[in-house]
């Protein structure tokens, strides 16, 4: 039996080997990988990360922002679904990094906890819309993190919020790499009725004008200033539509890309590559990604 296998099932882990990540991933594309890892708690994280101190490993939430290559890659990814406990402790939370946002939102909503309804509909887990500051309608996360448990050369620390950097689409977690297990957040009280209308108009919003129908992996590019909108400025090109290969330019939201049923890689690529080109030309401005790409077993 394969000894890296076993000692991750004997941590505590799920192990599935050569698991295609494009069943893991939002697009749908993604090669193999030699071990798909899902800790059933932290300590089984804790216990899976020192087994593969030798074995390049990449952290994944719910794929909901990961651009993949087709080829296989020799590592290991951590999926970390599983970790999805919340706990309320007066007006503060403690969850879990794998823990859905939507999840969280309508834990909030039972325990009539306001302030985050603007991330209802944002997909992914808890822990990547840290890593990232994820945001929507004029919020950011980052706004209700007292503090954040990670994983840091083998053991847990908290670090409190005076200790962490929150930009747009940014982070301390995203610049040293690290791995975020549980985090403390802060809401205030609010009637159940208030932020279910909020959490109902948010969903409108993003069912009208998100091509939520399709395999995407979210929001492709960074909006390189305030009153720069990347999709009004693709829409402007003329591009809604544009297809390279079976990946499109949404025909819904010019800022979002869509796999048609047959995108690769390498389409989606050359499909980013070319946006960001032809916005460069036109307003003289460098488009970055948002979307996270892994490309021989590296982020891009």
């Amino acid at each position: 039996m394969d000894k890296i296998f076993e000692s991750l099932y004997k941590a505590g882990c799920d192990v599935r080997m050569f698991e295609k990540l494009s069943c893991h991933t939002s697009i749908k594309i993604g090669g193999r990988v030699k071990y798909l890892v899902l800790p059933n708690d932290v300590f089984s994280l804790e216990r899976a990360i020192t087994v593969l101190k030798d074995f390049p490993f990449q952290i994944m939430g719910l794929g909901t922002n990961l651009l993949v290559q087709d080829e296989d890659l020799d590592i290991a990814v951590l999926k970390t679904e599983r970790l999805n406990q919340i706990e309320i402790k007066g007006e503060k939370v403690l969850v879990e990094s794998g823990t859905p946002l939507k999840r969280l939102c309508l834990f909030l909503m039972e325990a009539e906890l306001g302030e985050l309804e603007f991330a209802y509909g944002i997909p992914g887990s808890v822990g990547g819309a840290i890593f990232m500051n994820a945001g929507a309608y004029g919020g950011e996360i980052g706004e209700f993190i007292e503090a954040v448990e990670v994983l840091k050369d083998g053991r847990k620390i908290w670090l409190s919020k005076n200790e962490i950097f929150f930009g747009y689409r940014d982070s301390t977690f995203k610049r040293e790499k690290l791995i975020i297990t549980r985090a403390m957040m802060s809401f205030k009280k609010e009637k159940k009725e208030t932020i279910k209308a909020k959490m109902e108009d948010y969903m409108r919003r993003r069912l009208e004008k998100q091509p939520l129908d399709l395999p995407s992996a979210g929001s492709v590019f960074k909006r390189p200033r305030e009153d720069f909108y990347v999709g009004k400025a693709i829409e402007s090109l003329g591009l809604k539509g544009y297809r390279i290969g079976g990946a499109q330019i949404s025909e819904k939201h010019a800022g979002f890309i869509v796999n048609t049923g047959s995108a690769t890689f390498d389409d989606v690529m050359k499909l980013i590559e070319f946006v960001r080109k032809k916005v460069k030309e036109k307003y003289g401005v460098e488009l970055e990604t948002e979307v996270e790409i892994w490309w021989n077993g590296r982020q891009w």
